[in-house]
């Protein structure tokens, strides 16, 4: 409890009251005797009506308060909080209310100051958005008072636990679901190459159509039915696709508000809605965790739950990438073919160990490597050199660039496909590849 600026103010008043006299007393100057004893009753008063407030405050009952959470939230975007308080008073209070937002989120609109009204309940939201994933907990809201006179403010603790996960900014896809996937994959990005020549695999018959090859003619039906009658194939189905992320300290440098590893799992849940609309099945490794985690392929799209649900509190640490451990993990838990999608930051002292790796994940795999490149790096690339710390700063980015290009192009001519993207442009590229190999019969 705090004395309010009201009461503060009559004390102020009083003291400066005081203090003239004092004055006035000490240079001799005449004053009605009535003054002294009124100021001590003017004193007096204060003191009793501030004792009175503050029992009166103490005594008064803390608004019910209600808090609307959404379940789950998605990274580096915007929610609502909806808080609800009920009350029991007879007249006008006004309050000031903050909630306990967990540290990992920014917040909008808190504080709050709010009127209460007799025979109402008031209503009203603030924003948050979350800046790291996981399970966070809102423990309680802080409610400051006023005394009815007006002479104190109390602060009170309301407990309202209440909880949420921030999972991967997984808006984009479900959002998705509006529009067709051509017209959506076209939209974000994605490019979908020409096809080469047919699909793998025998979907229908159908009546010959022009564009149509001979190679599609079915002789057979063609005879029984008297009319040209084609085989439509469609690309193949029921193929597996296996995402090994590291979670190493390389993964910990940011772009933006988000971090390397939080773009390669929005990339990797992108790639994972697309293939699982495509009928593919998707699952999910990871290395240089705290605790590793394998989430076998799946097909359906109840599978894109299970991925967010297994990776929304996961996060990446100071461990070095151990490619070596990571491809023996994953060779003993996965025995059918699949395309292994290897995402990490290359450097080029990973060339013994990770050609190891990939040679022997390629002998039963199909193997993507995907090196996520820093955006600074190109910047300064770009920049224009005006000095003698900006010549350093180039010749050092492309020293570094040139070092991680050759290790690129040495897994490159050892049958290793690259895939160098900026973190932001990842999504759509991994997508392209991946349609553009499925559609070349190539996965």
């Amino acid at each position: 409890m705090k004395p309010s600026s009201t009461l503060l103010a009559l004390t102020g008043g009083l003291l400066a009251l005081a203090l003239a006299l004092g004055v006035t007393s000490a240079l001799g100057v005449r004053v009605p005797a009535q003054l002294e004893p009124l100021w001590w009753g003017l004193l007096g008063a204060l003191l009793l009506l501030a004792l009175l407030d503050a029992l009166w405050l103490r005594r008064l009952p803390s608004p019910r308060l209600e808090r609307t959470l959404p379940g789950n939230l998605a990274l580096g975007r915007w929610s609502e909080v909806r808080l609800t308080l009920h009350h029991d008073y007879d007249r006008s209070v006004q309050v000031e209310l903050f909630d306990q937002v967990p540290g990992a989120m920014a917040f909008e609109d808190l504080p709050r100051r709010v009127a209460l009204h007799p025979g109402e309940h008031t209503d009203f939201g603030y924003r948050v958005r979350p800046v790291r994933r996981g399970h966070f907990h809102f423990p309680a809201c802080e409610l400051q008072l006023p005394s009815p006179l007006g002479l104190w403010r109390q602060r009170r603790a309301l407990e309202l636990p209440g909880e949420a996960r921030v999972y991967p900014d997984f808006a984009r896809l479900y959002g998705a679901q509006l529009k067709a996937v051509d017209d959506w994959l076209s939209q974000i990005g994605v490019r979908q190459r020409p096809r080469r020549g047919l699909g793998l695999e025998f979907h229908q018959l159908r009546d010959f159509r022009d564009g149509d090859t001979l190679r599609q003619i079915d002789w057979k039906a063609t005879a029984r039915k008297r009319t040209p009658i084609a085989r439509e194939y469609q690309d193949e189905r029921d193929q597996q696709i296996v995402f090994l992320l590291d979670c190493g300290r390389r993964m910990r440098s940011r772009d933006g508000d988000l971090s390397h590893f939080d773009h390669a799992l929005n990339a990797s849940l992108l790639l994972s809605y697309v293939a699982l609309r495509q009928g593919d099945a998707v699952g999910l490794a990871t290395f240089a965790a705290d605790r590793d985690r394998y989430l076998p392929p799946v097909k359906g799209p109840a599978q894109l739950n299970v991925l967010l649900n297994g990776v929304y509190d996961l996060d990446s640490t100071l461990r070095p990438a151990d490619f070596t451990a990571a491809a023996d993990t994953l060779l003993a838990r996965q025995h059918r073919r699949a395309l292994v999608v290897l995402v990490s930051n290359l450097r080029d002292e990973d060339d013994a160990e990770l050609f190891n790796a990939a040679k022997r994940l390629g002998r039963q795999h199909r193997l993507l490597v995907v090196s996520l490149r820093e955006e600074v790096l190109d910047h300064l690339r770009q920049a224009p050199v005006q000095g003698f710390e900006d010549a350093l700063a180039y010749c050092g980015t492309v020293d570094y660039l040139n070092a991680r290009n050759g290790l690129h192009e040495r897994l490159v001519a050892h049958g290793v496909p690259v895939l160098d993207a900026r973190p932001s442009e990842l999504g759509p590229e991994l997508v392209s590849r991946y349609l553009a190999w499925k559609k070349a019969g190539a996965l």
